[in-house]
C-alpha cells in the first residue's frame, strides 16, 4: 500500500472536524472518541487524506498557536467558492481575504483563518489557463 495524508494537530479534533463539516463535503474515515487530548480524526477532502490529532503534551503534540504567523496553508478547490467561503464565515473562521476574482488567470481565490490556527485558501477554476499563459500575465504585470 502507498498513499500521503497530512497531519494536523488541532486543541480538539472533534470539534475541528464539526466545524469542517460545516464547511466542506468531508468524508469520515475514522472518528475516536475518547476524553479530549487522546483523539484523532481520519477525514478525506476530494479524495486528500487528513489525519487530526488532539494537541497533547505528553506526546509532544503542539497546535499551532493563533498569533503567530503561518507558513503553511491549505489550498482547496471547490465547485462554488461564494457558497464555501459563505459557510466558513458563518462557521465563525475569519476572513482573511474576501473572494477575489481573477478573470485573467481564469479562477476566483478567497482566505479564511479556522479557530484552530489553519489558514485555508479556496479557489474555484472558472476557465483553464495554461502555465505559459499565466506566466506570460505575471510578468506583463509585474513590469508595469
Amino acid at each position: 500500500m502507498v498513499g500521503a495524508e497530512i497531519n494536523m494537530i488541532v486543541s480538539d479534533s472533534l470539534k475541528a472536524l464539526e466545524l469542517y463539516e460545516k464547511i466542506f463535503d468531508v468524508e469520515r474515515v475514522e472518528v475516536s472518541n475518547f476524553p479530549k487530548g487522546e483523539n484523532e480524526v481520519i477525514f478525506e477532502l476530494y479524495g486528500v487524506r487528513f489525519h487530526m490529532l488532539d494537541e497533547n503534551p505528553k506526546f509532544a503534540l503542539k497546535a499551532p498557536n493563533l498569533d503567530e504567523p503561518k507558513s503553511i496553508w491549505f489550498n482547496i478547490l471547490v465547485p462554488d467558492i461564494k457558497e464555501t467561503f459563505a459557510k466558513a464565515v458563518n462557521a465563525g473562521c475569519i476572513e482573511v481575504q474576501p473572494v477575489t476574482e481573477l478573470p485573467d488567470y481564469g479562477v476566483s481565490n478567497a482566505i479564511f483563518s479556522d479557530a484552530f490556527g489553519y489558514i485555508w485558501m479556496l479557489h474555484q477554476m472558472h476557465k483553464e489557463v495554461s502555465y505559459e499563459e499565466r506566466t506570460r500575465l505575471w510578468e506583463e504585470k509585474r513590469d508595469k
